[in-house]
C-alpha cells in the first residue's frame, strides 16, 4: 500500500493536469502486454504495424515485469497542459545518478535488462547517452503511436476532469476519490492506494496532489519512490467509446443543423479569431454570439479585440464532419 498524507492546503492545491509523455509511457504496458485491456486491442492492433523501424527491444525494456516505469521518465508536468517535447526536455536534463537510481529501482528486484545494463554500468557519458537515445525512441513512438489519436484521447481527459472537478465541488474529497477506482480509499485525510507492489507513507507537506487522467492506465499509478511530490495517475472514464467506429456522418448535417455560415465559422475557429467591436460585419457577430451561446466556442478579451475559438463540444461537431469528409475523398 500507498498512502498519501494531505492536509489542509494539500487539498486546496489539489489540481488537474493533462501529460501526453505520460500518456506515451504508459501505452507501452498495453503493447507489452495485450491482455492487460482487452478496450485497447483495436489501438494496439493498428500500432504494431506501424513501429517495426523502431527499436522494440529498447522500448520494451522500459516497462519492468512488474509494469513499474522509471521515475525520470514521467517528469511532474509543470502546466495543465504540457507539450510532448516541453516534457521530454525536462527528461533530457535528467542526471546520469538520476537515471540510474530509477533504472535500478524500477526493474527491482529483477536484474536489468539487456538492452539497460551494458550502458548503466559503465561511465557517465554512456549513462547520457542512453538518456538521450531513450528520448529520441520515446519522441518516435510518440508520433507513430499516440499523436495520431492525441486529440481524440485530450477530449476525453479533458472531460473526466470536468467530471472529477464538480464531485469535488459537491462532495469534497471524500466523493472525488470515491468512485476513481477500487484501490482508492481516503480516510481521515489520508489516501490509501491499495494493491501496490511497494508500501511507503508520503507526506504532501504543501506539494500539494497531482491528478492525472489516463487512457492507458488499468489502475491508480503513483510515482515508484518515496521522494517524488504526491501525484496519481488513474483511469479516465468512458475508455469504450475512445476506439469506437464513428456513425457514418451526413456530409450535409452540420450545416443543416447550424445554417452554413455559421457551420463554415465553426471550422475556422479551430485557432483563435480575432474580431473588433463596431468593425466586424454585424452577421458575423450574431453568428458567434449564437455558436458562443450554445456552447460551441469560447471567448476571451484581450483590450478592444474579443478572441473566439471553438469549445470542445464544437471540436466534437468539426472533427466527426471533416473525418467523414476525408473517408469519402
Amino acid at each position: 500500500m500507498i498512502s498519501f498524507v494531505l492536509g489542509v492546503e494539500d487539498l486546496a492545491d489539489t489540481r488537474f493536469a493533462v501529460s501526453p509523455l505520460h500518456e506515451t509511457l504508459l501505452s507501452l504496458r498495453v503493447l507489452q502486454d495485450p491482455g492487460l485491456s482487452a478496450l485497447h486491442i483495436p489501438w494496439r492492433r493498428s500500432v504494431v504495424g506501424r513501429i517495426g523501424p523502431l527499436d522494440t527491444e529498447l522500448l520494451m525494456a522500459l516497462v519492468a515485469r512488474r509494469r513499474t516505469i522509471p521515475d525520470f521518465l514521467a517528469p511532474q508536468p509543470t502546466s495543465f497542459a504540457p507539450t510532448f517535447d516541453e516534457q521530454l526536455a525536462v527528461v533530457r536534463r535528467a542526471s546520469p545518478a538520476r537515471v540510474r537510481h530509477d533504472l535500478l529501482t524500477a526493474h527491482a528486484p529483477d536484474p536489468l535488462p539487456a538492452a539497460l545494463h551494458d550502458a548503466t554500468v559503465a561511465d557517465d557519458v554512456s549513462v547520457v547517452r542512453l538518456r538521450d537515445a531513450l528520448c529520441e525512441l520515446l519522441r518516435q513512438f510518440w508520433e507513430v503511436a499516440i499523436e495520431p489519436e492525441w486529440r481524440q484521447m485530450r477530449l476525453l481527459l479533458e472531460a473526466d476532469m470536468t467530471y472529477r472537478a464538480r464531485q469535488l465541488a459537491v462532495g469534497g474529497a471524500r466523493l472525488l476519490f470515491a468512485d476513481m477506482h477500487p484501490n482508492l480509499r481516503w480516510h481521515n485525510g489520508v489516501l490509501h492506494i491499495d494493491k501496490m507492489i511497494s508500501r511507503h507513507r508520503v507526506a504532501a507537506s504543501g506539494r500539494g496532489l497531482l491528478l492525472l487522467p489516463s487512457v492507458f492506465a488499468h489502475k491508480p499509478a503513483p510515482p515508484v519512490g518515496p521522494q517524488e511530490p504526491p501525484r496519481l495517475v488513474y483511469p479516465v472514464r468512458g475508455v469504450a467509446t475512445l476506439w469506437a467506429t464513428p456513425r457514418a456522418v451526413d456530409a450535409t448535417a452540420l450545416a443543416s443543423l447550424l445554417g452554413a455560415p455559421r457551420a463554415r465559422l465553426l471550422t475556422l475557429l479551430e485557432e483563435p479569431l480575432a474580431t473588433v467591436e463596431r468593425v466586424t460585419p454585424s452577421a458575423v457577430s450574431q453568428h458567434l454570439r449564437v455558436l458562443h451561446a450554445t456552447g460551441l466556442v469560447t471567448r476571451a478579451r484581450d483590450g478592444r479585440q474579443v478572441l473566439y475559438r471553438r469549445s470542445s463540444l464544437g471540436d466534437q461537431l468539426t472533427d466527426r464532419q471533416q473525418r467523414h469528409e476525408i473517408a469519402t475523398c
